[in-house]
């Protein structure tokens, strides 16, 4: 374990610890760091992790840090000097582009060190746009979650290839251990999910918040796809996630179900708070986003579980998933 300078704390600042490859590495820094000797804050809306790091030993600063108003966003950045100076925060982390604008002005009021890390690849059709997007480059380093990442920061904005550090996103090998997860925490999403204990049909997941661009529609015309060719019943898909507010996007989702028939065929089974487990129901987990992921836990989470992927062949999966060996592309 690296050690840590006496007494170093750690601010992350993010929107919210609702749920998420972004919130799960926040979580995952927190844990590290405390376990190093060190202090971790994370200024943050709340949301449903908030349990879990403080567990960890980990301290929530709560306010509106995911707001894009700019009166909003003004007063954050007062509220983040203050709490680094009351708390002595040696490093100003942030993980989103909103909340960097207020953590960025506070460490720079505060005079200590600013680093972001670029969990997406972010879209900008404006130069408006870029401008929003490149706050997350305005600090003394910046962290990228994948080399595909790394790159793109780069060609985007410009900067140094020496500013931008690429860290893959870390899997934490305590929780996510086949041999850890006992088999009544199976049986729990077993009955959870209506999955009888007796299928047989190979049970594949998808593991991702419902929002188009993660492929369940993609899944679901696959779905279909099969049972036009006799093969309806050899699977079934369990889509793990939650909507989030979309609420039109999932009804779209049932819709296409019903439409093709594959109610007993395709289930949508909500948020999951036990993903190692859930791995390990299944046979089989998918990946199939639309667009190039910038890390994609959800196709290494269940590598580790000893259950292959198959993942949509572009952004950092490349990366990460060895085809042939621990999935396919």
């Amino acid at each position: 374990m690296t050690s840590l300078p006496a007494d170093f704390t750690l601010l992350q600042v993010t929107p919210e610890l609702e749920t998420g490859g972004a919130e799960q590495t926040t979580l995952d820094v927190a844990h590290a760091v405390i376990a190093a000797g060190g202090r971790a804050l994370v200024a943050a809306r709340g949301g449903r992790m908030v349990a879990r790091l403080e567990a960890d030993g980990g301290r929530l600063a709560q306010m509106p840090v995911q707001s894009k108003n700019p009166l909003v966003m003004l007063g954050n950045a007062a509220r983040l000097t203050d709490l680094i100076r009351k708390e002595g925060v040696d490093l100003v982390h942030a993980r989103s582009r909103a909340p960097a604008f207020s953590a960025l002005w506070a460490a720079q009021a505060a005079k200590v060190p600013f680093i972001a890390t670029y969990h997406g690849v972010y879209n900008a059709k404006s130069g408006l746009k870029r401008w929003y997007n490149a706050v997350m480059t305005r600090g003394d380093l910046v962290i990228a979650n994948s080399e595909f990442t790394r790159d793109h920061v780069i060609a985007e904005h410009g900067i140094a290839p020496e500013k931008v550090v690429a860290i893959p996103r870390g899997i934490d090998l305590r929780r996510f251990e086949p041999g850890m997860v006992a088999p009544a925490r199976v049986e729990a999403l077993r009955t959870a999910w209506n999955v009888d204990p007796s299928e047989r049909r190979m049970k594949v997941l998808l593991a991702g918040r419902l929002t188009r661009w993660k492929g369940q529609a993609l899944l679901i015309e696959a779905a279909a796809r099969l049972q036009i060719e006799g093969l309806g019943d050899k699977i079934l898909f369990l889509l793990a996630g939650d909507d989030q507010g979309r609420t039109e996007y999932r009804a779209e989702l049932e819709a296409a179900i019903r439409a093709a028939g594959l109610q007993d065929t395709v289930r949508l089974v909500g948020h999951c708070d036990d993903m190692p487990a859930a791995y390990l129901l299944a046979d089989l987990a998918v990946a199939p986003s639309l667009e190039p992921e910038a890390f994609g836990r959800t196709a290494v989470e269940p590598q580790v579980m000893g259950r292959p992927v198959i993942a949509a062949a572009h952004g950092a999966t490349r990366e990460t998933v060895v085809p042939g060996e621990t999935g396919w592309l």
